[in-house]
């Protein structure tokens, strides 16, 4: 049986239905240093709505399969089988997805190209669109049968229409199918025999899976999904909204199921995702709805790709999660619950001008706790310092500083990175005189900015205070304050013209930037910058009780004592009634924190999550939520999907490696096939492979060949490029 990969990109197939987890929110004060996005809400409603499916689509899909069973016996078509003497196909890796317009299938594309797998989108909205037929299908390449597509996407088994029309697209792809041992993923579609289920009348369910106790199979474990350990429970996150609805059913001959649930009131489990194989052809059948946010579907998507193309694909992904713990070293400033502000930014004015509330900042204890917990769950937080602010915090405090003692002491526990040394603003000039504050101008009406003198000594001062030090410190990495000197909308429209030039000065290849403004990696001068993820673990707290009254304050309305301010956002949401100030946080904030950023986790996602030193100290109120991530991530995955935690430096390779990779796909200038067992892949000069294959495949050097990749989910992936004198990446695939 063969297999390949698509040669190109086609265009994404939309947004999927339903507001997904995630969303816009409102930014965190500190002057300008904004807290991002929120990224709070629930996902949507049904995840596209399936109860019209079952009367709307069977008697259409049954006369599909009628018409297209006569097709085939009559048709032109490519031969059914191979003989021995036939040259063995290229098969194109390259993906072919048929959309409706639909939420799952909107799913299974972003996962396509969130990852880097090629593909092209048949819009089955577009009256104008091709015709599916054997010469869309295949064709012949160096006089050998060619397979343009490795894989097929469709809405669910019979998506072409009732027509006879549509009955010869049917019945095109499934003599494709058959010829070239290609695999289909029925994106979403209800139970019945034509896809090796039962009704749901004969001992299955219909309904909504909110809050359902799915779980993998031992077929699936041991098979596509077996990077997982089982556990899969849909997730309800509003209550009072049905987020999914599914059929769960019998399997009939032929059908494995990877996915079950208990069926309600009745007996037993029943499929929710299974491969039904017969007439020579394998599907994925998928009987649940959903859209791309939804955890069941993200933590399920891995196995869907792998199983769609057979373990070889062009693409990769990862499981990352890296933690910043800004201003390392100074003292954070405290929410005045009594004002509804914090003292020292503009808008909050003491008595006199002066700060009531004292400053949060880590003791030695705290450090010492930060390196234990550390070893106890095996993951390292990126200690992002201001030496300077802490020489400030010493001198005012009788010339000694055990938190500074302890950290450096423990110094090769932790990573470091560059945070300025006493963290200003490096951006334009600020006027402080109205509110919000406004870019200062020069007489002539310019924009007054911070000089490159001065940027460049606050990177130089840090950089040699920690070298002085012995802190492991990268030069290439900097977190400038509050991401400043790079635009600020609405007050700052483009970066301080002199930041590019000092970043030169000082060897910095990755700033970073914040993801809520700016989430996708862009040049710097010379440098690019890492966007990073704001966790809504405030700066300016200590306490759980502190978190949830700022969090109130923000997002309730005026009537229930809040500022109102989330009714008037659209990215926002506002809260029911405010959080009890005792319970709020750890009944509501952690678990709602936790799941947001384990969505960004499993997303394949690499970009850093930020908070502030203020969260380690006091309460240390950050650790139940790193612990309810790691904890739900290490009870849903299993031992070969590691969490990966990459520094700065491999988050900004990483961004810049995909965004080379899909400019490639979009300008159609790679070409990937297999040929038995041999895979090619050829790219523009420069521009890294990525490439996921199995267990056994080896690379092939110029003199012999070498193992593969890194393992990671049971296969073998690496970002790859063709050895010296030669001009493509040739990997030799295991017999399967």
């Amino acid at each position: 049986m063969a297999y390949g990969f698509g040669t190109s990109t086609g265009t994404a197939a939309g947004t999927a239905a339903g507001s997904g987890t995630g969303g816009g929110g409102l930014g965190q004060g500190r002057g300008a240093k904004g807290e991002g996005a929120r990224e709070r809400g629930a996902n949507g409603p049904g995840a596209g709505g399936a109860r019209g499916q079952r009367s709307g689509r069977a008697g259409g899909r049954a006369a599909v399969a009628l018409a297209a069973s006569a097709l085939l016996a009559t048709a032109v078509l490519p031969a059914p089988t191979a003989t021995a003497a036939d040259p063995a196909p290229r098969i194109d890796l390259r993906v072919l997805v048929v959309d409706d317009g639909g939420a799952s299938v909107a799913a299974v594309t972003a996962e396509l190209r969130s990852t880097g797998v090629p593909y092209s989108v048949l819009d089955l909205t577009d009256p104008g669109r091709p015709r599916i037929g054997a010469a869309f299908l295949s064709d012949t390449a160096g006089g050998r049968p060619r397979a343009r597509f490795q894989g097929v996407v469709l809405p669910n088994e019979a998506p072409f229409g009732a027509d006879a029309a549509g009955a010869a697209e049917q019945a095109a792809l499934v003599a494709y199918e058959k010829t070239f041992g290609i695999r289909q993923v029925d994106a979403y579609t209800w139970a019945s025999p034509a896809v090796g289920l039962d009704y749901t009348s004969d001992g299955g369910w219909s309904g909504t899976l909110d809050g359902a106790a799915a779980a993998v199979t031992a077929a699936g474990r041991s098979g596509p999904f077996g990077y997982l350990d089982g556990p899969l429970t849909f997730e309800d996150n509003a209550p009072d909204i049905g987020e999914s609805y599914g059929y769960l059913a019998r399997p009939r001959e032929g059908f494995t199921s990877y996915v079950d649930a208990p069926v309600p009131g009745g007996t037993g489990r029943a499929s929710l995702l299974g491969e039904y194989a017969h007439d020579g052809r394998r599907e994925l059948v998928v009987t649940f709805a959903y859209n791309q946010h939804q955890r069941q579907f993200r933590l399920l998507a891995r196995g869907i790709v792998e199983w769609l193309t057979q373990g070889v694909h062009l693409g990769q992904s990862r499981n990352y999660f890296s933690v910043h713990v800004d201003d390392v070293f100074a003292p954070d400033a405290r929410w005045d619950t009594e004002r509804n502000c914090t003292p020292g930014d503009i808008d909050c004015a003491g008595p006199g001008g002066g700060q009531t509330t004292p400053d949060i900042r880590m003791t030695a204890a705290d450090a010492q706790y930060a390196a234990q917990w550390q070893q106890a769950r095996g993951f390292t937080l990126d200690m992002v310092h201001n030496a300077g602010a802490g020489e400030e915090w010493k001198a005012e405090h009788g010339g000694t500083d055990a938190l500074t003692a302890q950290l450096i002491a423990d110094r090769a526990r932790f990573r470091w990175i560059n945070h300025t040394y006493t963290h200003p603003f490096l951006g334009c000039v600020q006027d402080v005189s109205v509110v919000p504050w406004q870019c200062a101008k020069d007489a002539a009406g310019n924009t007054r900015w911070t000089s490159r003198s001065e940027i460049s000594a606050q990177i130089r001062d840090n950089h040699n205070w920690a070298v002085a030090k012995g802190l492991p410190v990268d030069r290439s990495e900097l977190v400038t304050g509050e991401h400043s000197g790079l635009r600020t909308l609405p007050q700052q429209s483009a970066d301080n013209p002199n930041l590019a030039p000092a970043l030169a000065d000082n060897g910095v290849r990755w700033v970073a930037s914040d993801n809520s403004r700016e989430p996708q990696q862009r040049a710097v001068g010379s440098a690019l910058t890492v966007p990073r993820h704001p966790m809504n673990v405030y700066y300016n707290v200590g306490t759980a009780a502190e978190m949830a009254d700022e969090y109130n304050w923000i997002y309730t309305d005026l009537a229930d004592g809040g500022s109102g301010i989330c009714a008037t956002n659209p990215a926002s949401t506002c809260l029911d009634e405010p959080l009890d100030p005792a319970t709020g946080y750890g009944q509501y904030i952690v678990p709602q924190e936790a799941r947001i950023a384990l969505g960004h986790v499993v997303a394949n996602d690499p970009r850093p999550h930020y908070v502030h030193q203020s969260n380690l100290a006091e309460e240390r109120i950050l650790y139940p939520v790193l612990d309810r991530i790691l904890g739900d991530y290490r009870s849903l995955f299993a031992d070969s999907a590691p969490l990966v935690n990459p520094r700065q430096r491999d988050v900004g390779t990483e961004l810049s490696r995909r965004a080379a990779w899909q400019n490639a796909l979009d300008a159609g200038k790679v070409t990937a096939y297999r040929i038995g067992t041999t895979v090619t892949v050829q790219a523009p000069s420069g521009v890294s492979v990525p490439v996921t294959a199995p267990e056994g495949t080896r690379k092939q050097l110029l003199l012999g060949t070498a193992v593969f990749g890194g393992a990671y989910a049971g296969q073998r992936s690496a970002w790859t490029g063709p050895e010296l004198l030669q001009s493509a990446v040739t990997l030799r695939l295991p017999a399967l």
